[in-house]
């Protein structure tokens, strides 16, 4: 997915486990199958999973959640680390052993209850915004620090999206739901191929790379990347959303989508169409 990632084999992965980990080594190793863009994953037995950063701007991942996860409670699963491996046979950066959350991704357009899940959702984030917690890292700041961006990846998808509506919405959120409030913690990444579904109910959480203290509205993306609009306006009542908020929120969210879109065009497909969907949603939110 990347011009300079690594190559990670299943047989590097073992070696590794075997040479720093050898409590681990007899059990089966097999890759994940997964849309995520910073890591290969790879099963380890049943229960746990080894998580390998592919790229350079991943790298410093692990000890972030190193530092997190131990601390963080919430009302869904979650993975617990259990190993931090070392750098070894020419792969360059530290990676980790975490147990293995079941349950799977729910997919776009497929939701068997998505008004639940919509609740199941506002309760999650709920609890992340109200983690006790202090030193966090800070995240995201203002709409104008990306404005630059956004700009460019308009004029680089000027064939796929109609210019002129996504330009409006984006500058009337830079001029009416700037940022201005308190900090909270959040994810930064509550989007589907981080949640898992038990029997339709959203019972984990994964991928705590980009856990810190920001702007609220970082974790309003799901509204837009998996709601469909009944559902999404169920998830914005349980959150008691404001106008100025939910236009942010949905600003965020398609600045997101407009960098993904043509990074990951030809290379991760799943990615893709969920951009292309996040930008149709949020033009036809924003009509």
């Amino acid at each position: 997915m990347h011009v300079d990632e690594l190559d990670i084999p299943v047989d590097l992965v073992e070696r590794l486990v075997a040479d720093q980990l050898p409590q681990w080594s007899g059990l089966p190793l097999r890759r994940v199958a997964s849309t995520g863009t910073d890591n290969a994953m790879f099963r380890l037995g049943d229960d746990l999973v080894v998580r390998m950063p592919r790229i350079h701007w991943a790298a410093g991942t692990v000890d972030h959640e190193a530092r997190w996860l131990p601390k963080i409670e919430l009302p869904v699963t979650i993975p617990r680390l259990l190993a931090v491996g070392r750098p070894g046979r020419g792969y360059p950066w530290t990676w980790s052993v975490l147990t293995w959350v079941p349950g799977d991704n729910p997919v776009l357009g497929e939701l068997v209850d998505p008004v639940g899940l919509a609740r199941d959702a506002a309760a999650l984030v709920r609890s992340v915004r109200s983690l006790e917690l202090s030193g966090g890292v800070t995240k995201a700041g203002p709409l104008r620090d990306r404005d630059v961006q956004v700009r460019k990846d308009i004029a680089a998808l000027s064939h796929d999206i109609d210019v002129s509506l996504v330009t409006s919405v984006w500058e009337d959120a830079l001029e009416t739901a700037e940022w201005t409030g308190e900090r909270t913690w959040v994810h930064g990444d509550i989007a589907p191929g981080n949640l898992l579904l038990v029997d339709d109910r959203l019972t984990g959480l994964i991928d705590f790379a980009g856990i810190g203290v920001g702007d609220p509205t970082l974790d309003l993306g799901i509204a837009w990347n998996l709601l469909p609009p009944p559902a999404r306006a169920v998830f914005r009542d349980e959150l008691a959303v404001d106008d100025v908020a939910w236009k942010r929120g949905r600003a965020r969210a398609l600045a997101q989508a407009l960098v993904q879109l043509p990074y990951y065009r030809d290379t991760n497909p799943v990615l893709a169409a969920n951009a292309r969907h996040v930008i149709a949603e949020v033009t036809a939110d924003a009509a």
